[in-house]
C-alpha cells in the first residue's frame, strides 16, 4: 500500500507539471508517449512477436494520438491512412502466417486505435472553447480534463478504501475477486463528493461558464463512475483471458500504464459524448 501511495504521489506531481504544458505542442506529445507505452504493453499481452507489425501499431498509435492537435495545421486524409495500416497489417500477417495470427492483428489494431482515440479526448477537452464558441471558455476545458481524471481515478481509489473497510459482497468474483458491491458504491459516492468539490473550487478560485452546471457534475460523476468501474472490469477480463496479472510494471504498486488508464479509455470518450449531446 505504501508503494502504491508513493507512486500515486509521484504520478500526481508529474500530472500537475504536465498540465502546465497544456497550450503547447508538448501537451499532446507527452500524452502520445503514454499512449505508445500503453499500446506496447497490449502488444506484449497479445504475445505479438513480429517486429515490423509492432512498429506499425506503435506508429499508428502515435499518429492517432496527435491527430486532433495538428489536424488543423496539415491535411492528412484519415481514411486512406487507416486503409493503408490495415492493408500493411494483412500483408505482414501473410508473410509471417506461422507466428502472427489474425486475432493478434485484430486485437492489436483495435487497441492501437482505441487507446490514442480515447486519450486524445483530453486534447478535445482542452479545445472545447474553440469547438463550442460562445458556450464554453478556456477554464471549462481544464475543468473537464480534471473532471475526467477524477471520474476515472477517484472512483477507483475510493472504491479501494471503501471495499477494504466495508466490502462483503463480491461484485464480479470471476473477473476481479477483490472488488465488492460496497466498494463500488463507496467509489461512486466518493467520486461524486470530490467532483462536486472540484466544481466549487473552480467556481470560486477560477471561473466556469454558465454552461457547466452543478446538476450535470453530480449526474455525470455518478454515470461516469459506473462506466469507470465497468471499464476497469473489462480490462481485468482481458488480463484474465491472457493469463497476466498486470499489463506492465512501469508503475510500482499499480502495474503498467494501461493498468492506470484502463478506465480512462471509456470515461474520456463518454464524457465528451455527453458534452456533444447537450451542447451540440
Amino acid at each position: 500500500m505504501k508503494q502504491r501511495l508513493l507512486t500515486a504521489l509521484v504520478g500526481v506531481s508529474i500530472a500537475i507539471a504536465w498540465l502546465f504544458t497544456i497550450y503547447t505542442p508538448a501537451f499532446a506529445i507527452i500524452l502520445a508517449a503514454f499512449a505508445v507505452v500503453g499500446e506496447f504493453e497490449m502488444l506484449r499481452v497479445f504475445e505479438v512477436k513480429n517486429v515490423p507489425f509492432k512498429v506499425l501499431c506503435l506508429l499508428m498509435t502515435a499518429g492517432v494520438m496527435i491527430y486532433p492537435d495538428y489536424s488543423d495545421r496539415f491535411s492528412v486524409p484519415l481514411f486512406p491512412a487507416v486503409t493503408a495500416v490495415v492493408i500493411l497489417s494483412l500483408i505482414i500477417m501473410v508473410l509471417d502466417f506461422e507466428k502472427l495470427r489474425f486475432e493478434q492483428v485484430v486485437c492489436s489494431l483495435f487497441a492501437g486505435a482505441l487507446i490514442p482515440a480515447s486519450l486524445s479526448c483530453v486534447v478535445l477537452f482542452r479545445d472545447v472553447y474553440k469547438t463550442f464558441p460562445g458556450i464554453f471558455i478556456k477554464s471549462d476545458g481544464i475543468f473537464f480534463i480534471l473532471f475526467a481524471f477524477f471520474c476515472s481515478w477517484v472512483t477507483d481509489g475510493c472504491a479501494l478504501f471503501a471495499g477494504k473497510a466495508f466490502g462483503k459482497h463480491k461484485l464480479a468474483p470471476k473477473v476481479s475477486p477483490k472488488k465488492t458491491i460496497e466498494g463500488a458504491i463507496g467509489g461512486l459516492l466518493g467520486n461524486c463528493l470530490f467532483c462536486t468539490a472540484l466544481y466549487f473550487v473552480f467556481l470560486k478560485k477560477y471561473s466556469l461558464s454558465e454552461s457547466v452546471k452543478l446538476w450535470q457534475v453530480i449526474v455525470f460523476s455518478l454515470l461516469l463512475g459506473v462506466i469507470s468501474i465497468f471499464g476497469d472490469l473489462a480490462a481485468s477480463t482481458i488480463k484474465r483471458h491472457h493469463g497476466v496479472k498486470d499489463f506492465g510494471n512501469l508503475l510500482p504498486g499499480h502495474g503498467g500504464v494501461m493498468d492506470r488508464f484502463d478506465s480512462c479509455l471509456f470515461v474520456f470518450p463518454a464524457l465528451y459524448s455527453l458534452i456533444i449531446i447537450i451542447n451540440g
